[in-house]
Protein backbone atom coordinates (compact mmCIF):
# COMPACT_ATOMS: atom_id res chain seq x y z
CA UNK A 1 0.00 0.00 0.00
CA UNK A 2 1.17 3.18 -0.90
CA UNK A 3 1.19 6.16 1.92
CA UNK A 4 -0.62 9.81 0.70
CA UNK A 5 1.59 12.04 1.40
CA UNK A 6 0.60 14.43 4.76
CA UNK A 7 -1.48 17.66 3.34
CA UNK A 8 0.67 20.46 5.34
CA UNK A 9 4.25 18.74 3.81
CA UNK A 10 5.48 20.78 0.44
CA UNK A 11 6.71 18.36 -2.46
CA UNK A 12 10.34 19.89 -4.50
CA UNK A 13 8.24 20.79 -7.16
CA UNK A 14 6.22 23.58 -4.83
CA UNK A 15 9.24 24.57 -3.59
CA UNK A 16 10.93 25.52 -6.76
CA UNK A 17 7.53 27.16 -7.73
CA UNK A 18 7.58 28.98 -4.58
CA UNK A 19 11.20 30.21 -5.16
CA UNK A 20 11.02 30.81 -8.66
CA UNK A 21 8.29 32.76 -8.11
CA UNK A 22 10.08 35.04 -5.41
CA UNK A 23 12.98 35.51 -7.83
CA UNK A 24 10.99 37.28 -10.14
CA UNK A 25 9.62 39.79 -7.79
CA UNK A 26 13.14 40.53 -7.15
CA UNK A 27 14.30 44.37 -7.86
CA UNK A 28 17.89 42.66 -9.64
CA UNK A 29 15.58 40.70 -12.47
CA UNK A 30 13.61 44.15 -12.93
CA UNK A 31 14.57 44.70 -16.77
CA UNK A 32 13.49 47.20 -19.31
CA UNK A 33 10.63 46.50 -21.19
CA UNK A 34 12.32 46.71 -24.98
CA UNK A 35 15.63 44.61 -25.02
CA UNK A 36 19.33 46.51 -26.55
CA UNK A 37 19.93 44.25 -29.37
CA UNK A 38 24.10 44.35 -29.45
CA UNK A 39 26.57 42.63 -31.38
CA UNK A 40 29.63 42.20 -29.74
CA UNK A 41 31.85 45.03 -31.62
CA UNK A 42 29.13 47.49 -30.72
CA UNK A 43 29.06 46.00 -26.72
CA UNK A 44 33.36 46.62 -27.48
CA UNK A 45 32.99 49.81 -28.77
CA UNK A 46 30.72 50.99 -25.59
CA UNK A 47 33.22 49.34 -23.38
CA UNK A 48 36.05 51.47 -24.68
CA UNK A 49 34.06 54.92 -25.19
CA UNK A 50 32.95 54.09 -21.21
CA UNK A 51 35.91 52.47 -19.58
CA UNK A 52 37.44 54.81 -17.27
CA UNK A 53 41.34 53.12 -17.49
CA UNK A 54 41.06 54.27 -21.31
CA UNK A 55 40.01 58.00 -20.18
CA UNK A 56 43.24 57.84 -18.12
CA UNK A 57 45.39 56.69 -20.20
CA UNK A 58 44.69 59.29 -22.98
CA UNK A 59 44.53 61.79 -20.20
CA UNK A 60 48.98 60.51 -19.63
CA UNK A 61 49.11 60.65 -23.27
CA UNK A 62 48.01 64.85 -23.26
CA UNK A 63 50.39 65.29 -20.48
CA UNK A 64 53.09 63.52 -22.15
CA UNK A 65 52.43 65.29 -25.27
CA UNK A 66 52.32 68.64 -23.30
CA UNK A 67 55.58 68.11 -21.70
CA UNK A 68 57.22 67.59 -25.28
CA UNK A 69 56.10 70.92 -25.81
CA UNK A 70 57.29 72.60 -22.95
CA UNK A 71 60.93 71.34 -23.31
CA UNK A 72 60.94 72.08 -26.52
CA UNK A 73 60.35 75.37 -25.97
CA UNK A 74 64.22 75.36 -23.91
CA UNK A 75 65.48 75.98 -27.77
CA UNK A 76 63.06 79.12 -28.25
CA UNK A 77 64.09 82.70 -26.83
CA UNK A 78 62.55 83.83 -23.75
CA UNK A 79 61.56 87.58 -23.10
CA UNK A 80 60.77 89.04 -19.85
CA UNK A 81 59.27 92.39 -18.66
CA UNK A 82 59.71 93.72 -15.34
CA UNK A 83 58.84 97.59 -13.73
CA UNK A 84 60.28 98.39 -10.50
CA UNK A 85 59.61 101.57 -7.94
CA UNK A 86 62.12 102.11 -5.02
CA UNK A 87 61.36 104.94 -2.37
CA UNK A 88 64.35 106.17 -1.11
CA UNK A 89 64.85 108.40 2.12
CA UNK A 90 66.30 112.13 1.01
CA UNK A 91 69.30 112.92 1.93
CA UNK A 92 71.41 115.94 1.19
CA UNK A 93 72.36 117.19 -2.16
CA UNK A 94 76.10 116.78 -3.27
CA UNK A 95 77.44 120.02 -4.83
CA UNK A 96 80.63 120.54 -6.30
CA UNK A 97 82.29 124.36 -7.14
CA UNK A 98 81.66 125.24 -10.99
CA UNK A 99 84.55 127.20 -11.11
CA UNK A 100 83.35 130.79 -11.44
CA UNK A 101 82.72 131.38 -7.41
CA UNK A 102 79.24 129.00 -7.31
CA UNK A 103 78.40 125.77 -6.90
CA UNK A 104 76.63 123.03 -8.87
CA UNK A 105 74.53 119.60 -7.82
CA UNK A 106 76.51 116.41 -8.53
CA UNK A 107 74.20 114.22 -7.06
CA UNK A 108 70.61 115.45 -6.11
CA UNK A 109 68.17 114.03 -3.74
CA UNK A 110 65.72 111.86 -5.80
CA UNK A 111 63.73 109.97 -3.40
CA UNK A 112 61.35 108.56 -6.05
CA UNK A 113 63.12 105.89 -8.61
CA UNK A 114 61.65 103.97 -11.38
CA UNK A 115 63.20 101.39 -13.21
CA UNK A 116 62.54 98.89 -16.14
CA UNK A 117 63.62 96.10 -17.98
CA UNK A 118 63.13 94.41 -21.37
CA UNK A 119 65.25 91.20 -21.32
CA UNK A 120 65.51 88.66 -24.39
CA UNK A 121 67.25 85.36 -23.38
CA UNK A 122 68.54 82.71 -26.18
CA UNK A 123 70.67 79.72 -25.96
CA UNK A 124 73.07 79.52 -29.34
CA UNK A 125 74.76 75.95 -28.53
CA UNK A 126 73.56 73.56 -25.86
CA UNK A 127 75.64 70.51 -26.90
CA UNK A 128 73.07 68.36 -26.99
CA UNK A 129 71.66 68.61 -23.82
CA UNK A 130 67.94 69.92 -25.50
CA UNK A 131 67.69 67.39 -28.14
CA UNK A 132 68.62 64.56 -25.75
CA UNK A 133 65.93 65.61 -22.87
CA UNK A 134 63.38 66.25 -26.02
CA UNK A 135 64.02 63.06 -27.00
CA UNK A 136 63.01 61.39 -23.62
CA UNK A 137 60.18 63.02 -23.36
CA UNK A 138 59.28 62.05 -26.76
CA UNK A 139 59.85 58.43 -25.85
CA UNK A 140 57.26 59.33 -23.11
CA UNK A 141 54.87 60.21 -25.12
CA UNK A 142 55.79 56.43 -27.03
CA UNK A 143 55.26 55.06 -23.33
CA UNK A 144 52.37 56.90 -22.94
CA UNK A 145 50.38 55.76 -26.55
CA UNK A 146 51.71 52.42 -25.63
CA UNK A 147 49.51 52.45 -22.38
CA UNK A 148 46.44 53.48 -24.16
CA UNK A 149 46.75 50.69 -26.57
CA UNK A 150 47.25 48.51 -23.71
CA UNK A 151 44.26 49.53 -21.55
CA UNK A 152 41.70 49.63 -24.80
CA UNK A 153 42.75 45.71 -25.42
CA UNK A 154 42.55 44.78 -21.62
CA UNK A 155 38.78 46.65 -21.96
CA UNK A 156 37.82 44.93 -24.77
CA UNK A 157 38.66 41.40 -23.77
CA UNK A 158 36.82 42.37 -20.59
CA UNK A 159 34.14 43.25 -22.61
CA UNK A 160 34.02 40.06 -24.94
CA UNK A 161 34.19 37.66 -22.13
CA UNK A 162 31.07 39.46 -20.74
CA UNK A 163 29.46 39.38 -23.85
CA UNK A 164 29.96 36.03 -24.51
CA UNK A 165 29.27 34.78 -21.12
CA UNK A 166 25.95 36.59 -20.87
CA UNK A 167 25.34 34.62 -24.52
CA UNK A 168 26.20 31.44 -23.14
CA UNK A 169 24.26 31.97 -19.97
CA UNK A 170 20.91 32.88 -22.58
CA UNK A 171 21.85 29.32 -24.52
CA UNK A 172 21.29 27.88 -21.05
CA UNK A 173 18.31 29.14 -19.70
CA UNK A 174 16.33 28.29 -23.49
CA UNK A 175 18.33 24.52 -23.11
CA UNK A 176 16.72 23.94 -19.62
CA UNK A 177 13.36 25.70 -20.77
CA UNK A 178 13.22 23.16 -23.38
CA UNK A 179 14.58 20.21 -21.41
CA UNK A 180 12.10 21.58 -18.83
CA UNK A 181 9.22 21.50 -21.24
CA UNK A 182 10.03 18.21 -22.68
CA UNK A 183 10.30 16.72 -18.71
CA UNK A 184 6.67 18.22 -18.12
CA UNK A 185 5.56 16.44 -21.32
CA UNK A 186 6.90 13.15 -19.38
CA UNK A 187 5.46 14.03 -16.10
CA UNK A 188 2.20 13.97 -17.55
CA UNK A 189 2.84 10.59 -19.78
CA UNK A 190 3.57 8.87 -16.81
CA UNK A 191 1.04 10.37 -14.74
CA UNK A 192 -1.16 8.56 -17.52
CA UNK A 193 0.13 5.50 -17.23
CA UNK A 194 -0.19 5.60 -13.54
CA UNK A 195 -3.58 6.23 -14.02
CA UNK A 196 -4.47 2.90 -16.18
CA UNK A 197 -2.70 1.13 -13.33
CA UNK A 198 0.57 0.32 -16.08
CA UNK A 199 2.96 2.14 -13.78
CA UNK A 200 3.73 2.21 -9.66
CA UNK A 201 2.78 5.43 -7.76
CA UNK A 202 6.08 5.79 -7.22
CA UNK A 203 7.16 7.12 -10.62
CA UNK A 204 4.43 10.31 -10.07
CA UNK A 205 7.30 10.86 -7.13
CA UNK A 206 10.11 10.40 -9.23
CA UNK A 207 9.41 11.96 -12.29
CA UNK A 208 8.41 14.84 -9.88
CA UNK A 209 11.38 15.24 -8.61
CA UNK A 210 13.62 15.53 -11.66
CA UNK A 211 11.48 18.23 -12.18
CA UNK A 212 11.85 19.56 -9.43
CA UNK A 213 16.17 19.46 -9.84
CA UNK A 214 15.66 20.93 -14.10
CA UNK A 215 13.49 23.45 -12.34
CA UNK A 216 16.42 24.46 -9.85
CA UNK A 217 19.30 24.12 -12.53
CA UNK A 218 16.79 26.21 -14.17
CA UNK A 219 16.31 29.18 -11.59
CA UNK A 220 20.32 28.60 -11.35
CA UNK A 221 20.74 29.56 -14.61
CA UNK A 222 18.55 32.79 -14.81
CA UNK A 223 20.55 34.29 -12.15
CA UNK A 224 23.65 33.41 -13.84
CA UNK A 225 22.41 35.46 -16.65
CA UNK A 226 21.14 38.21 -14.61
CA UNK A 227 24.25 38.85 -13.09
CA UNK A 228 26.05 38.56 -16.61
CA UNK A 229 23.81 41.08 -18.00
CA UNK A 230 24.70 43.33 -15.02
CA UNK A 231 28.35 42.78 -15.68
CA UNK A 232 28.24 43.29 -19.06
CA UNK A 233 25.82 46.20 -18.38
CA UNK A 234 28.46 47.63 -15.99
CA UNK A 235 31.38 47.53 -18.69
CA UNK A 236 29.40 49.22 -21.44
CA UNK A 237 28.13 51.99 -19.48
CA UNK A 238 24.29 51.42 -19.35
CA UNK A 239 22.15 51.24 -16.39
CA UNK A 240 22.03 48.22 -14.59
CA UNK A 241 18.63 46.55 -15.08
CA UNK A 242 18.83 47.60 -18.86
CA UNK A 243 17.85 43.95 -20.88
CA UNK A 244 20.58 42.94 -23.40
CA UNK A 245 20.21 40.96 -26.20
CA UNK A 246 23.39 40.02 -27.72
CA UNK A 247 22.71 39.49 -31.17
CA UNK A 248 26.08 37.78 -32.00
CA UNK A 249 25.28 33.82 -32.18
CA UNK A 250 27.54 31.80 -29.83
CA UNK A 251 28.02 29.50 -32.63
CA UNK A 252 29.57 31.83 -35.24
CA UNK A 253 33.33 32.77 -35.14
CA UNK A 254 34.86 35.89 -34.79
CA UNK A 255 35.70 37.18 -37.85
CA UNK A 256 39.42 38.97 -36.78
CA UNK A 257 40.37 35.43 -35.24
CA UNK A 258 39.40 33.25 -38.43
CA UNK A 259 41.97 35.78 -40.44
CA UNK A 260 44.61 34.86 -37.55
CA UNK A 261 43.84 31.45 -37.27
CA UNK A 262 45.06 30.79 -40.95
CA UNK A 263 48.56 32.74 -40.41
CA UNK A 264 51.76 30.25 -39.47
CA UNK A 265 52.81 30.41 -35.85
CA UNK A 266 55.74 32.47 -36.67
CA UNK A 267 53.49 35.06 -39.11
CA UNK A 268 52.15 35.56 -35.56
CA UNK A 269 53.95 35.98 -33.47
CA UNK A 270 55.96 38.30 -35.68
CA UNK A 271 52.90 39.97 -36.18
CA UNK A 272 52.19 39.96 -32.18
CA UNK A 273 55.79 41.43 -31.34
CA UNK A 274 55.05 44.28 -33.76
CA UNK A 275 51.81 45.14 -32.14
CA UNK A 276 51.61 44.49 -28.49
CA UNK A 277 50.98 47.78 -26.54
CA UNK A 278 53.57 46.29 -23.56
CA UNK A 279 56.46 45.89 -25.79
CA UNK A 280 55.97 49.14 -27.56
CA UNK A 281 56.04 50.08 -23.71
CA UNK A 282 59.31 48.69 -22.94
CA UNK A 283 60.72 49.60 -26.06
CA UNK A 284 59.64 53.55 -25.51
CA UNK A 285 61.03 53.10 -21.63
CA UNK A 286 64.25 51.89 -23.07
CA UNK A 287 64.87 54.53 -25.46
CA UNK A 288 63.78 57.39 -23.61
CA UNK A 289 66.57 56.45 -20.59
CA UNK A 290 69.23 56.41 -22.88
CA UNK A 291 68.26 59.64 -24.29
CA UNK A 292 68.06 60.67 -20.61
CA UNK A 293 71.55 58.88 -20.26
CA UNK A 294 72.57 61.41 -23.16
CA UNK A 295 71.38 64.68 -21.90
CA UNK A 296 72.78 64.09 -18.21
CA UNK A 297 76.66 63.44 -19.83
CA UNK A 298 75.74 66.66 -21.78
CA UNK A 299 75.76 68.31 -18.44
CA UNK A 300 79.57 68.49 -18.55
CA UNK A 301 79.57 70.19 -22.45
CA UNK A 302 79.99 73.50 -22.98
CA UNK A 303 77.10 75.78 -23.96
CA UNK A 304 76.65 79.20 -25.52
CA UNK A 305 73.71 82.12 -24.43
CA UNK A 306 72.97 85.15 -25.75
CA UNK A 307 71.22 88.22 -23.21
CA UNK A 308 70.19 91.59 -24.88
CA UNK A 309 67.99 93.59 -22.51
CA UNK A 310 66.62 97.47 -22.57
CA UNK A 311 66.51 99.15 -19.20
CA UNK A 312 64.61 102.33 -18.92
CA UNK A 313 64.83 104.14 -15.45
CA UNK A 314 64.20 107.25 -13.42
CA UNK A 315 67.09 108.00 -12.99
CA UNK A 316 69.13 105.97 -15.12
CA UNK A 317 72.44 105.07 -13.00
CA UNK A 318 74.46 104.25 -16.09
CA UNK A 319 74.07 108.27 -16.35
CA UNK A 320 76.07 110.51 -14.28
CA UNK A 321 75.47 112.62 -12.61
CA UNK A 322 72.02 111.55 -11.93
CA UNK A 323 68.96 113.37 -12.96
CA UNK A 324 65.20 113.04 -12.06
CA UNK A 325 64.52 112.24 -15.82
CA UNK A 326 63.74 109.18 -17.88
CA UNK A 327 67.32 107.50 -19.64
CA UNK A 328 67.13 104.44 -21.52
CA UNK A 329 70.05 102.27 -21.88
CA UNK A 330 70.41 99.03 -23.52
CA UNK A 331 73.42 95.98 -23.19
CA UNK A 332 73.99 92.68 -25.57
CA UNK A 333 75.77 89.76 -23.67
CA UNK A 334 77.31 86.65 -25.60
CA UNK A 335 78.50 84.51 -22.70
CA UNK A 336 80.16 80.94 -23.02
CA UNK A 337 79.94 78.63 -20.29
CA UNK A 338 81.65 75.08 -20.03
CA UNK A 339 81.40 72.88 -16.85
CA UNK A 340 84.23 70.25 -17.65
CA UNK A 341 84.30 68.93 -14.29
CA UNK A 342 81.57 68.06 -11.97
CA UNK A 343 83.37 65.25 -9.65
CA UNK A 344 82.42 62.23 -12.16
CA UNK A 345 78.76 62.60 -11.04
CA UNK A 346 76.83 63.42 -14.56
CA UNK A 347 79.10 60.47 -16.07
CA UNK A 348 78.22 58.06 -12.99
CA UNK A 349 74.23 59.25 -13.51
CA UNK A 350 74.37 58.36 -16.99
CA UNK A 351 76.07 55.02 -16.54
CA UNK A 352 73.13 54.59 -13.85
CA UNK A 353 70.56 54.93 -16.57
CA UNK A 354 72.02 52.76 -19.52
CA UNK A 355 72.17 50.35 -16.69
CA UNK A 356 68.51 50.91 -16.45
CA UNK A 357 67.76 50.77 -19.87
CA UNK A 358 69.70 47.39 -20.40
CA UNK A 359 67.23 45.78 -17.49
CA UNK A 360 64.60 47.06 -19.38
CA UNK A 361 65.76 45.47 -22.61
CA UNK A 362 65.85 42.22 -20.70
CA UNK A 363 62.13 42.22 -20.02
CA UNK A 364 61.25 43.33 -23.17
CA UNK A 365 63.77 39.84 -24.37
CA UNK A 366 61.70 38.15 -21.46
CA UNK A 367 58.19 39.43 -22.78
CA UNK A 368 59.34 38.53 -26.16
CA UNK A 369 59.32 34.73 -25.31
CA UNK A 370 56.17 34.75 -23.22
CA UNK A 371 54.30 36.53 -26.13
CA UNK A 372 55.59 33.06 -28.19
CA UNK A 373 54.26 31.10 -25.70
CA UNK A 374 50.47 32.54 -24.97
CA UNK A 375 50.71 32.89 -29.29
CA UNK A 376 51.20 29.02 -29.96
CA UNK A 377 48.43 28.02 -26.58
CA UNK A 378 45.81 29.73 -27.79
CA UNK A 379 46.28 28.58 -31.60
CA UNK A 380 46.72 25.03 -29.80
CA UNK A 381 43.29 25.70 -27.27
CA UNK A 382 41.79 26.65 -30.86
CA UNK A 383 42.18 23.77 -32.23
CA UNK A 384 41.62 21.46 -29.78
CA UNK A 385 38.43 23.46 -29.20
CA UNK A 386 37.25 23.21 -32.64
CA UNK A 387 37.90 18.94 -32.14
CA UNK A 388 35.76 19.15 -28.78
CA UNK A 389 33.56 21.00 -30.33
CA UNK A 390 32.82 18.76 -33.30
CA UNK A 391 32.75 15.60 -30.89
CA UNK A 392 30.29 17.31 -29.03
CA UNK A 393 28.10 17.82 -31.71
CA UNK A 394 27.92 14.39 -32.20
CA UNK A 395 27.35 13.37 -28.45
CA UNK A 396 24.33 15.86 -29.07
CA UNK A 397 23.09 14.34 -31.91
CA UNK A 398 23.59 10.44 -30.38
CA UNK A 399 21.56 11.65 -27.28
CA UNK A 400 18.84 12.98 -29.07
CA UNK A 401 18.03 10.29 -31.03
CA UNK A 402 18.33 7.98 -27.85
CA UNK A 403 16.20 10.40 -26.38
CA UNK A 404 13.55 10.00 -28.89
CA UNK A 405 13.75 6.17 -29.18
CA UNK A 406 13.41 5.65 -25.32
CA UNK A 407 10.63 8.05 -25.16
CA UNK A 408 8.81 5.95 -27.98
CA UNK A 409 9.75 2.53 -26.08
CA UNK A 410 8.17 4.04 -23.09
CA UNK A 411 4.86 4.87 -24.75
CA UNK A 412 4.81 1.40 -25.96
CA UNK A 413 5.20 -0.22 -22.66
CA UNK A 414 8.69 -1.74 -23.30
CA UNK A 415 10.73 1.07 -21.45
CA UNK A 416 11.45 2.00 -17.91
CA UNK A 417 10.31 5.40 -17.04
CA UNK A 418 14.54 5.91 -15.31
CA UNK A 419 15.25 4.55 -18.73
CA UNK A 420 13.32 7.45 -19.77
CA UNK A 421 14.93 10.15 -17.31
CA UNK A 422 18.60 8.77 -18.18
CA UNK A 423 17.75 9.60 -21.25
CA UNK A 424 16.50 12.81 -20.99
CA UNK A 425 19.56 13.72 -18.43
CA UNK A 426 21.99 12.52 -20.81
CA UNK A 427 20.85 15.09 -23.86
CA UNK A 428 20.25 18.11 -21.34
CA UNK A 429 24.32 17.51 -20.18
CA UNK A 430 25.43 17.15 -23.97
CA UNK A 431 23.39 20.34 -24.73
CA UNK A 432 24.97 22.19 -22.43
CA UNK A 433 28.29 20.84 -22.54
CA UNK A 434 28.39 22.25 -26.08
CA UNK A 435 27.29 25.52 -25.42
CA UNK A 436 30.30 25.78 -22.83
CA UNK A 437 32.71 24.21 -25.15
CA UNK A 438 31.38 27.27 -27.39
CA UNK A 439 31.27 29.85 -25.26
CA UNK A 440 35.41 28.65 -24.11
CA UNK A 441 36.35 28.66 -28.20
CA UNK A 442 34.94 32.56 -28.32
CA UNK A 443 36.98 33.24 -25.00
CA UNK A 444 40.03 31.58 -27.03
CA UNK A 445 39.53 33.87 -30.09
CA UNK A 446 39.39 36.65 -27.49
CA UNK A 447 42.44 35.60 -25.66
CA UNK A 448 44.12 35.17 -29.23
CA UNK A 449 43.11 38.72 -30.40
CA UNK A 450 44.54 39.89 -27.24
CA UNK A 451 47.86 38.34 -27.63
CA UNK A 452 48.49 39.00 -30.98
CA UNK A 453 47.62 43.10 -29.97
CA UNK A 454 44.99 43.34 -32.72
CA UNK A 455 43.35 46.78 -32.26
Amino acid sequence: MTSTPRPHRLTAACLAACFSAWLAATPVFAQTTTPMALTVDDAVRMGIDHAPQVAEARTKTVAANQGVRALEGLALPSATAQMQYIRWSHTPEFLIPDGMGGTRVLYDDIPNNYKGRVEVSAPIFSFGRISSTVAAARADVTGALAGERLAISDVRFEVMRAYWLLATARENVAMLVQSLARTDAWVGDVKSRVDAGLLPPNEVQSAQAQRAREQVRLLQAQNNEALAELVLARLIGVPAGTSIRTASPVDQPLPQAAVLEVMSPTELIERATGQRPERAGLTARSDGLRQSAKATIANINPYVLALGALEPGRPNSRFVPPVDAWHTSWMVDLKFVWPFYDGGRSKAQGAALNAQASGVDAQRDNLDSAIALEVRQHLLDLRFGRAQIDASDEAVTAAAEARRVVGERFLAGVALSSEVLDAQVALLEAQLERSRLYASLRLTEARLLHAVGER
